[in-house]
């Protein structure tokens, strides 16, 4: 495609072409409404426009105002919209950016009249690239702009796979590392991934509706001829649909074993902290006994009678042993001083909780990736 309508400063040109039998030929913006009426259709791409990029192409194709405002002003959920002869459809490619664990997601708009396509891009994906490739190799002629719509429905529905399963591999891990037993508390990656998938379910659900008006022909534009193409995409974007809501709840069941893990080592932590003051205390309490009767006998009263007694002395100190004895033997019943190993119901319930999500999150694995045919 010619480069065209190029602002100065920017490097994201208008492009224009007219494929023909399979064949491009470039045009000029001039001229391809004018070509409109002879055999094939034009194609118009336009990449982050600006108002002033998008007005000619707007005004050589009589494009509807209000819609051509929204797609360059982007931020649009997908949808389809049936202005008198021209179709506008927007769609969310995504792309996943593992070393982030980020999702991505990027806007296509596409106006289909009877013998034309303008595309507007927002941010950098290659699905447009590759749809190009694909109607340089002369793959489908006869489907015309409709076989442009359908390819980029198909790129963008396969990049939600492609992501899924970079996002699976990453829901693996997490799982290893939260059924592994490790100390560390997780909950803010399994939170942010969990974020993502949300902003990926937003690209994905409102497409379904869409591609299935597409399947049903219900547009001029549409010929019957690409209707079934249609209906293969939207299956794919269904089975997508169903991994993304599985990988929703994947995330929910780690997190709630990773909060369960945290609650069981914080109240384990706070055991400890409990056996060790109890402990600390009752050592205390037996030092108590000594220093009290000190503490008597050293205030040096002249009147203490049991001082001149001849037995006072070993008296004072059977007493003191006596006394330190059972406080000795009492806190050890009570497991005071250094409690034998028992097991802990907590840290037991808690392991349950980890085998039945567990469990869980297999089943849902499994279902998801049966669905999706892998």
């Amino acid at each position: 495609m010619t480069e065209l309508a190029q602002r100065p400063g920017r490097s994201r040109p208008v492009r224009c072409a007219r494929y023909v039998g399979g064949r491009r030929v470039d045009l000029t913006l001039e001229g391809a409404f004018a070509a409109c009426s002879a055999e094939g259709f034009v194609w118009i791409e336009c990449t982050d426009p600006s108002r002033e990029d998008i007005a000619a192409v707007a005004a050589e194709f009589r494009l509807p105002e209000l819609a051509v405002a929204d797609a360059v002003a982007a931020h649009q959920r997908p949808k389809l919209e049936a202005h008198g002869d021209i179709l506008l459809v927007v769609l969310k490619p995504v792309h996943y950016v593992d070393s982030y664990e980020v999702v991505e997601v990027t806007e296509v708009a596409l106006f289909l009249g009877p013998s034309f396509v303008v595309t507007i891009r927002h941010g950098d994906n290659d699905v447009l690239d590759r749809v190009r490739r694909d109607l340089d190799s002369g793959e489908h002629p006869e489907f015309g702009v409709a076989g442009v719509l359908y390819r980029v429905a198909d790129r963008v529905v396969d990049g939600y796979q492609e992501a899924i399963d970079y996002i699976y591999d990453d829901v693996d891990e997490i799982e290893e590392q939260v059924f592994g037993g490790g100390d560390e508390d997780r909950s803010e990656r399994i939170y942010s991934l969990k974020r993502e998938v949300a902003d990926f379910r937003r690209a994905v659900s409102p497409l379904s509706r869409t591609l299935e008006t597409l399947a049903d022909g219900r547009h001029p534009v549409l010929t019957p001829e690409v209707e079934p193409y249609f209906r293969g995409v939207h299956d794919h974007l269904l089975r997508a649909a169903d991994n993304v809501e599985a990988i929703d709840r994947l995330l929910s069941d780690v997190l709630q074993a990773n909060v369960a893990q945290v609650s069981v080592r914080q109240a384990q932590i706070q055991l400890r902290q409990n056996e060790d003051m109890r402990r600390i205390s009752a050592w205390a309490a037996i030092a108590l006994v000594p220093t009290a009767v000190a503490g008597i006998y050293g205030m040096n009263f002249e009147h203490m009678p049991e001082l001149n007694w001849q037995y006072g002395y070993p008296l004072v100190l059977g007493v003191i042993l006596t006394i330190c004895l059972a406080l000795y033997l009492n806190f050890r019943a009570r497991h005071w001083l250094g409690a034998p190993a028992v097991a802990d119901p907590q840290a037991e319930g808690a392991g349950r909780v980890r085998r039945e999500l567990k469990s869980r999150a297999r089943k849902l694995r499994r279902t998801a990736r049966l669905g999706s045919g892998s």
